[in-house]
C-alpha cells in the first residue's frame, strides 16, 4: 500500500472515530415526545381517576382524556447528538434547549417537585372550577404552603396552616395578607391568627427586610378550598398543571345526569383557574399525537395554543378552541348532539 493510500485510510478512520465519539457526547437538549393518555372518567391501575364521596354521582360513557408529554434528557441524564438528530427528523417529536424545561438555577429533583406541586394545585383548582360551573357553593381559605429557612416564620408555621386573620384583619386572599405585612417596618411584629387542624392559635412573627427592602416574614401561601364533599383524583406519575381542564370536565360529567360524551373519545388539555378560565400549555403538538394514537377523534385546545396547534393536527382528528370551562362543556354538548356549532382553532 502506498504512503498516500495509507495516509488517506488513517485519516478517514480517525474522522469516522471522531464523528462517532462526537455523536455520542451528551448535548444540552431535551427530546419531547407524545406521552400516555388517561381517561379522567375511567380507571387507572384498577382505581377511578376521579372518585367522589358525599354527593350523588351518575354513570359516564366514552372518554374525556388528559394528555401528556414524555421527555428524555436533562441535567445528569443528557441525550447524545444521535438522539437529538433523530428527534429533529421526526415531525411528532420536539427537540428543545435544556433550559426551557430545566431552568439553570433548578435541579432535576426541584423541577420534579415543582411539577408534583403544580399537579396537586391543578386538581384543587379543577374541583373548584367544576363546582363553579355547576353553581355548587364552596369556600376558599389562605393556607401556608411552606416557610423559608432562616426567616422568622421558619418553625412557627406548618404547611397547611389556615391563615384566618393578620393583625385582626380577615385574610381574604394572598394579596391581602402580603399587603398587611408590607405595612410594617422591618423588625416590627405581625400577629397571625391561624387554624391548625381543630386548633385556633395566635402566632406573632417579626418582619425582616428582603433584598429589595420589602418587609417579609418568610412564608409562601396558597389558596386552599373547603368543598361540601370529597373529590379525589388519582393519576399516578403525572405532573404539571396542564390536565386541569380535563379534570374539571370529568368532575362535571360525574356530577350531572347523562353521559357527557355520548360515547365519543374526546381529549384535551389546558390549565384551569377556580373561575374556569382555560390557560395555555406546552407540547401541544406532541399531546395531539398522543391523543390520536389513543383513539381520540376530538381535541379541545386552549385558545392561546390554537395558532400552534393547527399546524400539526393529526389525520382523523377535529380541533376545537376553548377559552373557559363553560366553553368546553358547551362544545362537548354540541359534539354529542350534533346540534349547534363549536369554534374551531384557527391560525389567526
Amino acid at each position: 500500500m502506498s504512503r498516500r493510500a495509507l495516509t488517506l485510510m488513517v485519516a478517514g478512520f480517525l474522522t469516522l472515530v471522531l464523528g462517532v465519539v462526537g455523536a455520542l457526547l451528551p448535548v444540552p437538549y431535551v427530546v419531547l415526545s407524545p406521552g400516555p393518555t388517561e381517561n379522567t372518567i375511567g380507571d387507572v391501575k384498577g382505581k377511578p381517576v376521579i372518585s367522589i364521596e358525599g354527593h350523588e354521582t351518575y354513570p359516564t360513557d366514552g372518554k374525556l382524556s388528559l394528555v401528556t408529554v414524555a421527555y428524555q434528557g436533562g441535567p445528569g441524564n443528557r441525550i447524545d447528538l444521535f438522539s437529538a438528530l433523530r428527534g429533529w427528523i421526526d415531525p411528532t417529536i420536539a427537540v428543545v434547549p435544556e433550559e426551557t424545561i430545566f431552568p439553570p438555577t433548578s435541579t432535576a429533583e426541584e423541577v420534579e417537585q415543582q411539577n408534583t406541586q403544580e399537579m396537586t394545585n391543578s386538581q384543587d383548582d379543577a374541583t373548584a372550577a367544576a363546582l363553579t360551573e355547576l353553581k355548587i357553593p364552596y369556600t376558599s381559605v389562605v393556607t401556608v404552603a411552606s416557610t423559608q429557612k432562616g426567616f422568622p416564620a421558619d418553625g412557627k408555621f406548618k404547611t397547611g396552616d389556615e391563615i384566618v386573620s393578620v393583625d385582626g384583619v380577615p385574610a381574604t386572599d394572598r394579596e391581602s395578607v402580603s399587603g398587611i405585612v408590607r405595612k410594617h417596618k422591618a423588625g416590627e411584629t405581625v400577629t397571625f391568627t391561624v387554624n391548625r387542624g381543630e386548633r385556633s392559635m395566635t402566632v406573632a412573627v417579626p418582619t425582616v427586610a428582603a433584598k429589595d427592602g420589602t418587609p417579609i416574614v418568610g412564608i409562601t401561601m396558597r389558596i386552599s378550598y373547603k368543598f361540601p364533599f370529597k373529590v379525589k383524583i388519582n393519576v399516578g406519575d403525572v405532573g404539571g398543571p396542564s390536565a386541569g381542564m380535563m379534570f374539571s370536565l370529568g368532575i362535571v360529567d360525574k356530577l350531572t345526569p347523562g353521559g357527557m360524551t355520548g360515547g365519543k373519545s374526546i381529549a384535551g388539555t389546558g390549565t384551569i383557574t377556580p373561575e374556569g378560565k382555560v390557560g395555555p400549555i406546552g407540547g401541544i403538538q406532541q399531546k395531539m399525537v398522543g391523543a390520536r394514537r389513543s383513539g381520540a377523534t376530538v381535541f379541545l385546545a386552549p385558545a392561546d395554543n390554537c395558532a400552534e396547534a393547527v399546524k400539526a393536527v393529526p389525520d382523523g382528528m377535529k380541533l376545537y378552541r376553548v377559552a373557559t370551562l363553560h366553553d368546553a362543556v358547551k362544545a362537548i354538548d354540541v359534539i354529542r348532539t350534533g346540534t349547534g356549532t363549536v369554534p374551531a382553532c384557527s391560525a389567526g
